[in-house]
């Protein structure tokens, strides 16, 4: 948040970008250059407009009891209803969680937030909103979430207390985070011993068979920082090392003269079942040994788990809102690997970042930059290039049967309902000639693809036989 938050406030300011928070995309029709998007906005209960950010409805909330887990510390610290995202937000405004809120939730509170407000900012009335956008093209830059490591029992997280994911880490070793950028146990204490294990959730056919792409270099950089900050012995027990960006194979070289251990192997279980006296009162991670060739039993005070990269839960959903596919793992599929790395099946929606597939910063911000440039190019043209074996119509031919309307797969066919014939949108066509093959009355016409050309092709392969 800190190294992105100049970046943001720099889009919050600018005079041709319109930022909406607590926003979702509910609906989107039309095409490439003439899309309607309707955004459905939730409420913050606080005038955007009068909040400068001062946080003294925070100070003066009382609400004690039930405070909610702090989502952007990930559950290890508390929060009031009222509290601002996390530090420096933007825009700088606070919002109250309905779910939390005495006066949202039973319309019992001494409102005492209210008192402390001096711009009159906070409104208890308001209510979700829906509006309407017209633009030309779309980005989509949903993101990832982190795999859940309780799918993982066997290490033990949400079962041992000191085991903690990596995303766990990256707010405690952060200055603004719940210790105050110190690495801790639950109990106050500076571990002595650290297990970092690589591929929770990815390179495993019982969840993820892919690589997460991050994972590797997100340990190396946990196990730096631990060992910094705490001088603890740190074992990091590894599949294999894929360190391959720039200067990154480098970093791999630091943690070795630092002193990490490497072990490479896949960790069978973390427990508490100590079987030696250096083993009692911590966790113990069974691993086998590869290089070594035998099966080994490390005790440690503290266990990371580098957790993989995994599509959004509502991808599929997503995913028919904007009439573009997924992969058979749910990330979503872009036209071409190499040729069209940005671009969807569906003209004018673009991809960037990692809801497409795992992939670190660099990546990101470079695809970022491309998916904007397409955009772009397609204002600086002003007119959108569509492919020239698109389907047609005969409405002299057409019964208005209706065959052709569920059978299309980009849902460019619609119903004339003053002529009674269907009716062919051939910007959003892509030629598959569905319609075509299912017309009984012959209307569905393909260009490039007429009967009579096909019919002259098989007449001069005949013609050789």
């Amino acid at each position: 948040a800190c190294i992105l938050t100049p970046k943001m406030s720099q889009v919050a300011k600018h005079r041709n970008i319109t930022l909406w928070t607590l926003s979702e995309v509910d609906e989107v029709t039309g095409y490439t250059g003439n899309f309607t998007v309707r955004v459905k906005r939730k409420p913050r209960y606080i005038n955007e407009q009068l909040c400068v950010g001062c946080n003294d409805c925070v100070t003066a909330c009382v609400f004690k009891q039930g405070k909610a887990d702090d989502e952007f510390n990930l559950g290890m610290s508390k929060r009031k209803p009222v509290y601002m995202p996390f530090p420096q937000a933007v825009p700088p405004v606070v919002l109250i969680d309905p779910e939390a809120c005495l006066q949202l939730m039973r319309g019992k509170c001494k409102q005492t937030c209210v008192e402390a407000c001096a711009r009159a900012a906070i409104d208890f009335n308001q209510q979700t909103t829906y509006e309407e956008v017209e633009v030309g093209a779309i980005i989509i830059a949903t993101g990832f979430r982190p795999f859940d490591a309780r799918k993982v029992p066997e290490y033990g997280y949400g079962r041992y207390p000191e085991v903690y994911t990596t995303m766990e880490m990256e707010r405690m070793v952060n200055a603004t985070g719940p210790t105050g950028g110190e690495v801790v146990m639950r109990d106050g204490r500076k571990p002595r011993r650290v297990g970092i294990i690589h591929c929770v959730g990815s390179r495993d056919r019982r969840y993820h068979a892919y690589c997460s792409a991050v994972c590797c270099m997100g340990a190396l950089k946990m196990a730096h920082l631990v060992h910094e900050r705490t001088g603890a012995e740190v074992f990091d027990f590894y599949i294999d090392m894929r360190t391959g960006a720039k200067a990154y194979e480098e970093f791999y070289d630091r943690l070795l003269e630092e002193g990490t251990q490497f072990i490479r192997g896949r960790v069978a279980e973390v427990t508490d079942w100590p079987m030696t006296q250096e083993e009692e009162g911590r966790l113990v991670i069974r691993v086998e040994d590869t290089l070594v060739g035998m099966e080994r039993r490390i005790p440690v005070d503290m266990v990371v788990l580098a957790v993989g990269m995994e599509p959004q839960a509502d991808a599929e959903q997503v995913r028919r809102k904007f009439n573009i596919s997924c992969s058979y793992d749910s990330w979503f599929l872009e036209r071409h690997p190499k040729l069209a790395p940005v671009s969807t099946f569906s003209d004018g929606v673009l991809l960037a970042g990692a809801c497409q597939g795992p992939k670190d910063i660099p990546i990101v911000v470079a695809q970022a930059g491309a998916a904007a440039a397409e955009a772009l190019m397609m204002i600086d043209k002003g007119h959108v290039e569509i492919e020239p074996n698109t389907a047609w119509i005969d409405p002299a031919l057409c019964s208005g049967c209706k065959t052709c309307l569920p059978l299309c797969p980009f849902h460019t066919i619609t119903r004339n309902e003053a002529l009674g014939v269907a009716e062919i949108n051939e910007v959003l066509c892509k030629g598959c000639g569905t319609c075509v093959g299912a017309c009984p009355s012959g209307a569905a016409q393909q260009r490039l693809f007429t009967d009579d050309q096909i019919y002259d092709e098989l007449e001069g392969i005949l013609a050789h036989v």
